[in-house]
């Protein structure tokens, strides 16, 4: 088969297994786990095919007209470039580890079946903008990803959470959505073409008349798309979801599409000083405002999630700074080590046997309960805490090189000022990640909780995915040396400044993290005994008695570093800086009084002109009713006063003519 026909079959493979899935789910139920697993394997098998052939070197470039419009064209298109090609595989491969994990996780929900084809849709949309060629095209698949995230996020229907969170996540990214979707016609008006290739050269030639407002359009929609402040607010919600979902959408899909897009089309938005510098700002405050909210949680995705946002940052930070390799460089990395720390978090809420134990503030004895969860976790915790030689250290390092390159003048593609901020805020944030990455390891496998009861060995799918994830997470950053070709041909190693700033910071938030906890513990020890061990027939139950113990609330946890490090800062942190409430008070509430006036104006004021109208044509009805009795003598009565009548009024105006 020609690459272009191996291409074409990545994105088409889950969407066909997606169908069969949903069609055959209640018919032939013994279909559905293949049908989830195998055609997303064969598609990440044959991007990784497409990579090997396409091979960083010149981009394959296909198309065919879609339909004629009679002005800009849309086409069917492909371009793969080395990004493409590897962002593909990375896709493929998280997909496929998500699918095979679900079918332990969720082996027992009877929504299974179509849970299993949303995901393979959610795959074959990502695959869909990761290939597109034609910004109409990728539009489409960003949009389904859209969807299914509504439909993902809320599997858990009946909990209030889910339903509100779902909600929340598509409302949210369509703010941003509007604005893109307008970006997106007013380049193709001023480029001429919906082809990338095309907009491209337009933008080499200069031909775009409105960079600006074009590349601030488009970033609204990548805030929204891929967390990124102001409109990140709904990625810490959608955690009421399905774990692996979680795990999908951090780390291959939605939250990764906006910065692919923006990677892509890097010129249009380097064209503008002015968006980098936003860019930059953007990326800054949501890096530094993630870590520091991160470092106040108490439940474990939500950590992760904040954490998610943060590292997004950090992408978002070299493409400001005119970098998409150290960009897509850290977008695989983070994929690696996001995936495996979503899954693990998975295991261990499995072993509990509830999805309401992921409190670290009740969690006891899981090392020992789960090794591979403990192990795995670990490896991917150091990589997020960026610790030489693990994957995260290369590719944040890569972020900070280019930051660093652009504030001291040696890259001009953005301004100076965008450099330093991306570069200071990456240093700050390096100091936090640590901070709340070895938090979380601590509370989770080294925390005085009520230990919930055991549900017995993990099922092997869900495991063997760990290990699989865990290779990568450790070993993948060692590959920069031979991935130049696929980055542009960009040097991605390490510098010695940014390397010992950025480890130096990392390992001083480590040391002061784990310094604190100690002397919390230990006060906290003398205080009180240890909490026993809890057995009961179910998680629920254990949790109730734990309740019992007075162990804590969350929130006033003494022995949380969280609360020691972040002072004053802890509880505006732990609410996400109060950010849903601004926007409550912004936004929600003047439409919900606009609504209401709405409302009022309708039912008192319109509804009241239209009763009286139908008021009035009524009682002229009844007036006419009742003249129709059926009398003749009455109707000849009425004949004769109404003549009297006529010749007393013909009298009269005689009289008044003949008077004039």
């Amino acid at each position: 088969m020609t690459t272009t026909t191996l291409a074409v079959l990545v994105p088409l493979l889950p969407f066909l297994g997606s169908a069969a899935g949903l069609l055959l789910g209640r018919t032939a139920p013994g279909f559905v786990r293949p049908l989830a697993v195998l055609p997303t394997l064969a598609a990440a098998v044959l991007a990784a095919v497409v990579a090997a052939r396409q091979g960083g070197g010149k981009a394959i470039d296909a198309a065919t007209q879609l339909t004629p419009t009679g002005s800009v064209p849309i086409d069917l298109a492909l371009h793969i470039d080395g990004f493409a090609a590897l962002v593909a595989v990375l896709v493929g491969v998280v997909a496929t580890c998500v699918q095979i994990y679900s079918t332990g996780y969720l082996r027992e929900d009877p929504r299974y079946p179509s849970y299993a084809a949303l995901v393979s849709l959610f795959t074959s949309a990502m695959l869909l903008v990761v290939y597109s060629g034609d910004l109409m095209v990728l539009l489409v698949g960003w949009e389904i990803m859209g969807i299914c995230s509504y439909f993902l996020v809320g599997h858990y229907w009946e909990t209030p959470e889910a339903r509100s969170a779902s909600l929340k996540a598509f409302l949210v990214t369509k703010l941003g959505d509007v604005p893109f979707l307008i970006g997106l016609f007013a380049l193709a008006a001023d480029a001429g073409t919906f082809r990338i290739t095309g907009v491209l050269g337009a933008v080499a030639s200069g031909g775009l008349d409105h960079p600006t407002l074009i590349a601030l359009l488009l970033l609204a929609g990548v805030a929204g798309k891929s967390a990124q402040f102001p409109l990140h607010t709904w990625l810490p919600d959608a955690m009421a979801g399905p774990t692996p979902v979680s795990a999908l959408i951090h780390a291959a899909t939605m939250v990764a599409a906006g910065i692919y897009f923006t990677a892509r089309l890097l010129p249009v938005f380097a064209a503008s000083a002015a968006a980098l510098t936003v860019l930059a700002v953007m990326a800054a405050i949501t890096m530094v405002g993630s870590a520091l909210a991160a470092l106040a949680q108490d439940d474990i995705k939500r950590v992760l999630a904040y954490s998610t946002i943060g590292q997004l940052g950090y992408m978002a930070g070299a493409l400001a700074v005119g970098d998409r390799g150290a960009a897509v460089f850290h977008l695989l990395s983070h994929a690696a080590f996001k995936a495996l720390l979503f899954l693990a978090a998975g295991t261990v809420i499995h072993a509990a046997g509830t999805n309401s134990l992921t409190a670290m503030s009740r969690m006891s004895g899981l090392a020992k309960r789960v090794p591979d969860a403990y192990w795995t976790m670990t490896v991917a915790l150091l990589a997020l805490a960026a610790v030489p030689p693990f994957a995260g250290f290369f590719s944040k390092e890569a972020v900070l090189v280019a930051a660093e390159h652009t504030a001291l003048g040696e890259r001009t593609v953005a301004p100076a000022g965008a450099g330093w901020t991306v570069l200071v805020a990456g240093l700050l944030t390096a100091l936090l990640t640590a901070a709340y990455a070895l938090r979380l390891w601590l509370r989770t496998f080294r925390g005085r909780g009520a230990e919930a009861p055991d549900h017995g060995r993990q099922p092997l799918a869900m495991t063997t995915v760990l290990w699989v994830l865990a290779i990568p997470s450790l070993g993948f950053g060692l590959t920069v040396t031979y991935l130049d070709d696929w980055f542009d041909g960009n040097d991605l190693t390490p510098t010695l400044t940014t390397a010992v700033l950025g480890t130096g910071l990392a390992a001083a938030g480590a040391v002061i993290t784990y310094a604190a906890w100690r002397t919390l513990a230990a006060r906290t020890a003398a205080v009180r005994p240890p909490a026993p061990h809890v057995a009961h027939p179910d998680a629920d139950a254990g949790l109730v008695e734990a309740e019992a113990l007075h162990l804590p609330h969350p929130a006033e946890d003494p022995a949380d570093p969280g609360r020691a490090l972040l002072g004053p800062l802890h509880g505006p942190a732990a609410d996400g800086f109060h950010l849903d409430a601004v926007y409550r008070a912004a936004f929600v509430r003047p439409v919900l009084a606009a609504a209401s006036l709405v409302r009022f104006l309708d039912r008192e004021v319109v509804d009241t002109y239209v009763r009286a109208a139908g008021n009035s044509a009524k009682g002229l009805g009844w007036l006419v009713r009742r003249a129709q009795t059926g009398n003749v003598q009455t109707y000849v009565s009425a004949l004769l006063a109404g003549s009297v009548v006529l010749v007393i009024a013909a009298v009269a105006l005689a009289n008044a003519v003949a008077g004039a």
